[in-house]
């Protein structure tokens, strides 16, 4: 609704420097604008025009470059309006509405914000995978020292004749809150990994109480982060370190599982079986290692996952809290040539009782080839 209506207002502010192409140009008499307006001052007025009706169509159709075109309307139009300023110093106000609206911009899509840097890893991880040797594929032979249950997973999945994947892209949507009791967040996400090494960028826009919120989580070669800003400009979460890279090497093992089965043949997993149903996985990257467990059905469907390594974080943003973390899947469908889990949930498990913090379904999942992996 505020999208319309800021657009709404744009168009009216641009239709408005018309009165002064007319006055310039002698085509109709404007009684409202007293001061004269020459041919050259009239042609940037129609400039003005113009370029704020580009920014109103980019909004909706490319809201990558709304910014830079309403930057460059936003200085043309306050020019003529100081060259005017007696006639038109109202549209000034437009004008600070225009600028908030691309400084906005210019965070959310432009060179400033977490999107920028989310496509710029995304870019970099694309070009040094595409430099890789190409992957084997996947046989029975490279499932036999797997645990039973895993083997039935990667078969159920149809991994076997498939080559091992180098990444993954998924979108997603759903629902996140920072609590049992905060309040829900709708959001639509898209996620990048890549293997040997192993690197992971989500990046997730959603909504809260109409304002937009941003979320970049980072998984790099040493650290990993993860940052939320308000209206893509006001930090509300910005936690790295040690204690994140280990948190997010449980992320990474989970991610595994679910969009890219075949990188559960990574040696650097060590298996251990609980039950018929139940297998322990114990992973190491770097300094990192940590456990988790993986539980299957009848049919070979991995249904959960949970860790006692990836904790909490507070609802504050500013520290963590050691809680059981899993994620329950349902919904097998085919994802490509895969048949991968398309809804599930992030839970934690207080004292209070287990809640579930993240609700998604999973659109997309591409592994292969690596030049589709780029964001787009």
């Amino acid at each position: 609704m505020f999208r319309v209506a800021f657009a709404v207002l744009l168009a009216v502010h641009a239709l408005i420097h018309l009165l002064g192409v007319a006055k310039g140009f002698g085509l109709a008499p404007i009684p409202a604008l007293r001061i004269p307006i020459s041919r050259p001052v009239a042609a940037l007025w129609l400039v003005a025009a113009v370029v704020l009706l580009a920014a109103v169509g980019a909004r909706f159709a490319a809201p990558r470059w709304f910014w830079a075109i309403g930057a460059v309307g936003l200085v043309v139009s306050q020019g003529v309006i100081v060259a005017s300023w007696g006639d038109a110093r109202f549209g000034t106000i437009a004008n600070v509405l225009l600028l908030a609206a691309v400084v906005h911009g210019a965070f959310a899509w432009g060179p400033f914000g977490l999107r920028a840097e989310y496509t710029r890893l995304v870019g970099d991880g694309v070009a040094r995978a595409a430099g890789a040797p190409p992957t084997t594929v996947v046989t029975e032979a490279d499932l036999a020292p797997l645990p039973s249950a895993v083997q039935r997973y990667l078969r159920f999945v149809g991994v076997v004749g498939r080559p091992r994947p180098v990444g993954f892209r998924a979108r997603m949507t759903g629902r996140i809150r920072a609590s049992a009791t905060a309040p829900w967040m709708p959001f639509e996400a898209q996620q990048v990994n890549f293997y040997n090494p192993p690197r992971r960028y989500f990046w997730m826009e959603a909504t809260r109480g109409g304002l937009a919120v941003d979320g970049l989580h980072a998984y790099g070669e040493s650290d990993a982060s993860m940052r939320v800003r308000l209206l893509s400009m006001f930090p509300v979460v910005d936690r790295r370190g040690a204690d994140m890279m280990r948190t997010e090497t449980v992320t990474i093992l989970n991610d595994m599982a679910i969009f890219a089965p075949a990188a559960l043949l990574d040696p650097a997993i060590r298996w251990r079986a609980l039950d018929a149903s139940r297998v322990e996985a114990t992973y190491t990257n770097g300094p990192h290692t940590i456990r988790a467990v993986l539980v299957f059905d009848d049919a070979g469907a991995l249904v959960d996952f949970w860790s006692d390594d990836r904790p909490a974080l507070s609802e504050d943003g500013r520290s963590t809290v050691p809680q059981r973390w899993s994620t329950p899947l349902r919904a097998y469908q085919p994802m490509g040539p895969l048949r991968l889990a398309t809804r599930g949930e992030g839970r934690y498990a207080p004292a209070a009782g287990s809640y579930a913090y993240l609700e998604l379904e999973v659109l997309e999942v591409i592994t292969e080839p690596i030049a589709r992996l780029d964001v787009r």
